[in-house]
């Protein structure tokens, strides 16, 4: 598919086959990823990817802890303290609508939060990354992770497979530690789960809305 066709059929996926994904293929898709721009070419990611026992141990821990209630705390902030609008508005559309297609209801406290948890099996993807940030850095090679998250999901596309970058991951960042060789420098940035998305899944048929360029661009000088 085109690049376009690519960014346009991204979707966060949420239900994936067991379908097995080769090394080769992982590897590939991270090379690509790794193209993307970065102030003076420094190149801030790095990265875990994990399937069969490893990517089944961590998520056997993780979905442990969060069933357990065990609080985690993430190295940094990923929301702001408080929400507004209009961002609070499409956090709570996304929310229901999803909620919605699994008929998860509110006040369905139980549900929601078997629901969240499925984030740390990486919803049943066949290869799980975690990816770091040296804790050194500043907010630049933050926003450059940014190019390669982005560059990977959409790579992924390319190749007939799909992605969902998961922000869950980074409060678990000790559990983490107890599985993966994390450097003490090292910050968990995210998760990704990838494979092939399970067609039959109801809650893969959720497509998000955007806002039109025309709402949070000013075009000048066109008139």
């Amino acid at each position: 598919m085109t690049a376009e066709e690519a960014i346009a059929s991204r979707r966060s996926i949420r239900a994936f086959l067991p379908t097995p994904v080769p090394r080769a293929d992982v590897e590939r898709l991270l090379d690509i990823a790794a193209r993307a721009p970065s102030g003076t070419n420094m190149q801030p990611w790095r990265g875990y990817a994990l399937t069969g026992a490893p990517l089944r141990l961590l998520s056997e821990a993780l979905l442990a802890a969060h069933a357990a209630g065990t609080p985690g705390e993430a190295e940094y902030r990923y929301y702001p303290e408080s929400f507004f609008d209009p961002y609070l508005s499409r956090r709570r559309k996304v929310g229901w609508d999803l909620y919605g297609l699994l008929g998860i209801a509110r006040g369905e406290t139980a549900r929601m939060t078997a629901q969240h948890g499925r984030n740390y099996a990486f919803f049943g993807a066949p290869v799980g990354l975690v990816f770091t940030i040296d804790r050194r850095l500043e907010i630049g090679s933050w926003l450059d992770y940014g190019f390669f998250l982005g560059n990977l999901t959409t790579a992924a596309r390319g190749m007939g497979l799909d992605t969902c970058p998961q922000a869950a991951f980074a409060p678990r960042h000790a559990i983490i530690r107890e599985h993966l060789p994390l450097g003490e420098e090292e910050v968990v940035v995210c998760g990704m789960a990838l494979g092939h998305a399970d067609p039959d899944a109801i809650e893969n048929s959720l497509t998000t809305d955007r806002a039109p360029a025309r709402e949070f661009c000013r075009f000048l000088g066109w008139d």
